[in-house]
């Protein structure tokens, strides 16, 4: 199950995390992010214990949300070493996911 990343959890499950963090900024409100989310719950089976993946609410951690100027949702970041090493917005296939994955890891 993708873990769920917030304001007071972020800098020790994300940002300390030696391994490639995939970040799905959502909403409930967003049917683009709800469309998605299977994908993320998926993607957090298949790389459990080689990618931490998980989702922000954005209406519940603007904190968060606002670090990273996230102004269009989904968006998801990629994190590695404490640092966005890459970003996708948008509702977007699987493969899309899986490819930046596997060049990140």
């Amino acid at each position: 199950m993708a873990h769920e990343f917030t304001d007071a959890n972020f800098k020790t499950d994300v940002l300390d995390s030696d391994k490639l963090t995939v970040i799905d900024f959502w909403a409930e409100w967003c049917g683009p992010c709800r469309a998605i989310g299977p994908v993320i719950e998926e993607l957090a089976k298949e790389y459990e214990g080689k990618v931490n993946i998980g989702k922000v609410n954005v209406d519940h951690n603007p904190q968060v949300s606002m670090n990273y100027g996230i102004t269009s949702i989904p968006a998801i970041l990629f994190v590695k070493g404490g640092q966005v090493v890459d970003k996708l917005v948008g509702a977007q296939p699987k493969a899309n996911f899986v490819k930046k994955i596997e060049a990140l890891k």
